[in-house]
């Protein structure tokens, strides 16, 4: 089956974030949210549940574990996954929380490589821990599968790992926002490292479904034993099948005293009851039908990438543009423009009507770099550039 991603679906006055949090002509490329429909057999997974016409207390079968299990396994090689490994939460980011709540003491520090996601910051400075942050390195003349132009500061992370304070290591893999993906190389030198200072790696890895070609997404877990024991794994079906107002996610915790410590934090956020539809939508996506959906729409998405590229080559080619490796979202830096990614940002939402993400709520400090969805159909993507287009131009 084909599907079209270049139909329009009205998405204001839906209560959505994305459209409905901004006036009626802003053009939204901010929120890492699709504005396509779900693949059909989540919908069709949903009705039949519907027709049922009782909503209560769920509780979570056993098919759900094996839908996780199965895909994970079969489709990306995490092998070493089990049924008692798995804890069922609402959401990455509160499984994100309650991990650091249960695994580290106020001060303790929790190291990131930044730019990263920002609410990273407030899961774990809401739990009373530090951030430690280790700026990527860029070469921006690097743009290929063998040449990263992100690399982590192998010398910097060394120390940072060293500190007695630092207890975990959050790893974004695929990276957001700069669309990294860690080779098998780097994640088995990250293992290493952190298993030689006793820090921990808890791995965000929702992204991991939007993979470019010549690419592949590596479960940090599934590189051995030792790296699933020292390591807690954040998956779910949302970002990928854009179903996150169902509130599904899974933590992945082989270890079990950390997993009797994390089930802990997410009974006591009151985080672990999820709903009915969550469960069938997961179900239903992680299946070939939901593979073939995800393959057409990482095409599209490349078609999207290309022709920001090709634009901005031909309008603006001041700008630099990440390299493609994974997400549905471009890393763009304007520093050529002698502002920062905020005023340009604001300066973009107030007089060109299009609103995207500036870099400094990532922790990119050095750069203007913004953060631009291209999870859209293409008509609404090149309106939203061309008012990015002009308005930069205007500068």
């Amino acid at each position: 089956m084909n599907y079209n991603f270049d139909e329009i679906i009205k998405r204001r006055g839906s209560n959505c974030v994305k459209w409905d949090e901004a006036e009626e002509d802003i053009m939204p490329l901010w929120i890492a949210d699709m504005d396509f429909k779900v693949y059909p057999g989540i919908t069709e997974a949903m009705r039949k549940r519907l027709d049922h016409e009782v909503f209560g207390y769920t509780l979570v079968p056993q098919s759900y574990y094996d839908s996780v299990i199965n895909w994970f396994g079969n489709r990306h090689g995490a092998k070493g996954w089990k049924r008692e490994h798995i804890i069922i939460t609402i959401g990455v980011v509160p499984a994100i929380s309650a991990i650091v709540h249960a695994l580290t003491l106020p001060g303790d520090k929790v190291l990131m490589t930044t730019p990263i996601y920002n609410c990273f910051y407030s899961s774990i400075r809401n739990q009373g821990a530090l951030v430690e942050e280790l700026p990527l390195l860029l070469d921006e003349k690097k743009n290929g599968k063998d040449e990263h132009a992100f690399t982590i500061d192998w010398d910097g992370f060394e120390k940072a790992c060293a500190d007695p304070n630092v207890r975990i290591f959050l790893l974004c893999n695929p990276h957001n926002p700069s669309g990294r993906v860690w080779t098998k190389e780097e994640l088995m030198r990250i293992g290493e490292i952190c298993f030689k200072n006793n820090v921990l790696v808890v791995s965000d890895e929702i992204h991991c479904e939007f993979v470019s070609d010549g690419y592949k997404y590596i479960p940090f877990s599934s590189l051995g034993e030792e790296f699933l024991q020292n390591s807690v794994t954040c998956v779910a079906a949302s970002k990928a099948f854009n179903v996150a107002g169902l509130q599904t996610a899974n933590i992945i915790v082989a270890d079990p005293d950390k997993r009797y410590r994390i089930n802990r934090a997410v009974n006591i956020f009151e985080t672990c009851d999820v709903n009915p539809f969550g469960i069938v939508a997961v179900e239903a996506a992680y299946t070939d039908g939901g593979a073939e959906w995800l393959k057409q729409f990482n095409d599209y998405v490349q078609g999207n990438y290309d022709y920001l590229v090709s634009q901005f080559a031909e309008k603006l080619p001041q700008l630099w543009v990440s390299p493609h490796e994974s997400t549905y979202l471009a890393w763009v830096d304007c520093s050529a423009f002698g502002k920062s990614s905020t005023e340009i940002k604001d300066y973009l939402y107030n007089n060109y009507k299009v609103w995207l993400c500036d870099g400094l709520c990532y922790g990119e400090q050095q750069r203007a770099f913004l953060r631009i969805n291209l999870a859209c159909p293409r008509s609404i993507l090149a309106e939203g550039l061309q008012r990015m287009i002009t308005g930069l131009q205007s500068l």
